[in-house]
């Protein structure tokens, strides 16, 4: 089994923000229910966020919430946390300040029912050296205010600028089938060589590669802030989930499962470090989907990996307005 701080985490981890990162939050007695199915499941890596959903109600209230009524839980878990953002500016604030008062809050609704296992900014602030940055988190750390440090959307001189100041736990980076940035500009070989495992997020190509996404009135709105979603791409990016889609049944597998066990592929192999899919999901039904492990061929590989190359997808990863913070 992987591992990160040293502890033993499942090969599928879980991702918080879809339960309240919405208009409509999922009530939080059915978003425990999931909750339980994914660490009964062995995805015993949780990612929330103190920015995803409002002050008052945020992803940290649902753990508050689930480690309430599950307490004995809480050692069970790896629970990684992200701040240091400005969401109304759509922009990363890593100041001191900031920084402290999004982890003091967090703890403090935490209520010591759950300690922070990882902490990472959202993004790298592009006002604040990642040297100023880290020096605050290793502080947060020998206060014991947290395990470790963590990085996220980050680029593989970052990586190494910051592995100077204090170990880094882990490195959460976009990687999917479609997006395998990570493989092409340094960053899963940055980590290889540092020994850093990756936390891979959006491993189902932020739910296109789900297969629950069949016609372009499937595509919600928050959907439509991703340039692949967008009215010009759609079809062709369509036209590549279809293909995938044959692939997995023929493999006896659903979409999502064949794109998870892709990214899993990777892990370890051809020099490239330890990497854990984060899939989000909040029904009970997607979790059990989604852990359940499937391994792919040589042939499986390159069969995908030929369809990659003649299919490229259509659009850029992020939306224009948060370029000038992707692989920071």
């Amino acid at each position: 089994m992987p591992t990160i701080l040293g502890r033993e985490i499942g090969s599928i981890g879980f991702g918080l923000m879809g339960f309240t990162w919405r208009a409509n939050p999922v009530p939080h007695s059915e978003a425990i229910k999931t909750m339980k199915c994914a660490l009964e499941a062995g995805a015993n890596m949780w990612n929330a966020g103190t920015f995803y959903g409002p002050p008052t109600a945020n992803s940290i209230h649902l753990l508050q919430a689930y480690f309430t009524q599950y307490p004995s839980d809480a050692p069970k878990v790896l629970l990684s946390v992200k701040g240091g953002m400005n969401v109304a500016k759509h922009s990363a604030d890593s100041s001191k300040a900031n920084l402290t008062r999004d982890v003091d809050d967090a703890l403090k609704i935490l209520g010591g029912l759950k300690s922070i296992d990882i902490f990472q900014c959202g993004r790298v602030d592009p006002e604040i050296p990642i040297e100023e940055t880290m020096e605050v988190m290793k502080g947060f750390v020998k206060e014991g205010k947290i395990g470790g440090i963590g990085l996220s959307e980050v680029g593989a001189k970052t990586i190494r600028r910051a592995a100077k100041i204090h170990p880094i736990a882990a490195v959460e980076v976009e990687f999917s089938l479609f997006s395998p940035d990570i493989l092409e500009n340094d960053v899963a070989a940055t980590c290889a060589e540092l020994g850093i495992p990756i936390v891979a997020y959006s491993p189902l190509g932020r739910g296109f590669l789900t297969g629950q996404i069949k016609t372009y009135a499937d595509v919600t709105e928050q959907h439509k802030f991703g340039p692949r979603f967008a009215e010009e791409n759609f079809a062709k990016n369509l036209e590549l989930v279809e293909t995938i889609r044959r692939v997995a049944e023929k493999k006896g597998v659903t979409s999502a499962q064949l794109a998870l066990g892709w990214v899993r592929a990777y892990s370890g192999r051809d020099g490239n470090p330890i990497i854990v899919p984060l899939p989000g999901a909040t029904k009970v039904e997607r979790v059990e989907e989604n852990c359940k492990l499937v391994d792919l061929t040589e042939e499986e590989l390159k069969e995908i990996g030929d369809i990659l190359k003649s299919m490229p997808v259509k659009g850029a990863r992020v939306p224009k307005f948060i370029e000038h913070l992707a692989w920071a």
